[in-house]
């Protein structure tokens, strides 16, 4: 928390934001911790405001995604939660928090969390940027690899002994002896 003012630093906000159903989200516990309220009051306010909260602005967790999130995450643990299932809220249903909240600190609150969905969200255009200019350079090198392994199969080949025997160029002369007879007497 920040001195004096009592609100989440953007790297706590951050590591609360998970990704669910291919959505950037923050479960209603860690928004009700950030905003300093109940889980169940921040609950009854949205219920109030039913409204305000569409499906694509609030995610009713189902049964694996909860046990999913207590075994991978650590994020819900036996016990500390509610026994209903956790609602998880987007980027734009905590906007909307900000409407049914209206304390001082959750207007506060809410400023930091879009300010940490903004960076999210440009780390990981960032990190696309990044990916596409290293897809290009394997792509790059993979030609110049595939160039240089055909010069290097090149040279093998004119190092390598030949398969059949060299046949000599120019003419074959051979000597054959030519035997004299001398006759004897005549």
């Amino acid at each position: 928390m920040k001195k004096g003012i009592g609100i989440a630093v953007p790297e706590v906000i951050e590591r609360k934001i998970i990704l669910l159903r291919g959505q950037k989200v923050i479960l209603d516990s860690h928004i009700a911790e950030l905003y300093g309220v109940e889980t169940n009051d921040l609950k009854r306010a949205v219920r109030r405001n039913k409204e305000r909260f569409p499906d694509d602005f609030m995610l009713q967790l189902t049964v694996e995604e909860y046990g999913s999130l207590r075994r991978q995450f650590g994020a819900l643990k036996r016990g500390e939660h509610s026994k209903y299932l956790p609602v998880a809220f987007t980027e734009q249903g905590i906007a909307m928090l900000s409407g049914v909240l209206r304390s001082r600190r959750a207007v506060l609150v809410n400023i930091e969390i879009m300010r940490a969905f903004v960076r999210l969200r440009e780390i990981l255009a960032t990190h696309k940027d990044l990916a596409q200019k290293l897809e290009e350079l394997e792509q790059k090198y993979e030609s110049h690899d595939r160039k240089i392994n055909a010069v290097f199969e090149a040279i093998r080949q004119l190092m390598a002994p030949p398969n059949a025997p060299k046949r000599r160029i120019g003419f074959d002369v051979e000597e054959s002896k030519v035997v004299y007879r001398v006759s004897k007497g005549r």
